[in-house]
């Protein structure tokens, strides 16, 4: 992992959220340039902003770095959802997404 990654996975996450960097500084309560600091490789978030462009992408720390994840923000209000189902209702959502994957 390293900085260029951390740029682009910000910018490729904004891209999909459908912002401009503009407006990603000034909902994060930053200068209007601050989202394109970074993402010029003119400087990096701290570990505080960090967790705040999580928040505003509403996704965790790990999702972030999971670069595999085509869709973060869905997957973890997913898992949110699943975290409250019964046993029985996961172990049916479980059966519904093996014939899902075996279809595609």
């Amino acid at each position: 992992m390293d900085e260029e990654f951390i740029r682009n996975r910000i910018t490729e996450l904004r891209l999909k959220k459908g912002v401009s960097e503009y407006q990603m500084s000034l909902a994060l309560g930053q200068n209007r340039s601050y989202i394109q600091g970074i993402s010029s490789g003119r400087s990096l978030p701290s570990m505080a902003q960090f967790l705040k462009i999580c928040d505003y992408f509403e996704i965790t720390p790990l999702q972030f770095f999971d670069s595999e994840a085509v869709n973060p923000q869905l997957i973890r209000k997913a898992m949110d959802g699943m975290r409250k189902l019964k046993d029985e209702d996961l172990i049916m959502l479980i059966g519904l997404i093996s014939r899902l994957n075996k279809e595609n």
